[in-house]
């Protein structure tokens, strides 16, 4: 398995936990999957060869990712037309029945 292939496979272990802190940051999963896709990107880029808990690095890339999606909203002053809920998360069961 190359540099890449591991890369990607890290992502996608954590990709759940990452989608789920940028939906709380966020309070849009469609904001959220953008935050998370940019995060792969970040990681893409970065040499990670020194990082010892891609788990932790990534988490900690998505939030940042998040935290300048929440400062562009606030600099662009942007107000919702009317009142905002987040959107209903819905989880999917997958495996076994009860």
């Amino acid at each position: 398995m190359n540099g890449h292939d591991w890369l990607a496979e890290q992502f996608e272990a954590n990709r759940t936990h990452l989608r789920t802190v940028a939906y709380r940051m966020l309070g849009s999963l469609s904001e959220a999957e953008d935050a998370v896709q940019e995060s792969w990107l970040h990681l893409s880029r970065a040499d990670t060869s020194g990082v010892e808990n891609m788990g932790g690095w990534l988490t900690t890339v998505v939030a940042r990712v998040c935290l300048d999606m929440l400062r562009s909203r606030k600099s662009r002053r942007e107000q919702p037309l009317d009142v905002h809920l987040p959107e209903p998360v819905v989880k999917l069961r997958t495996g076994r029945r009860s």
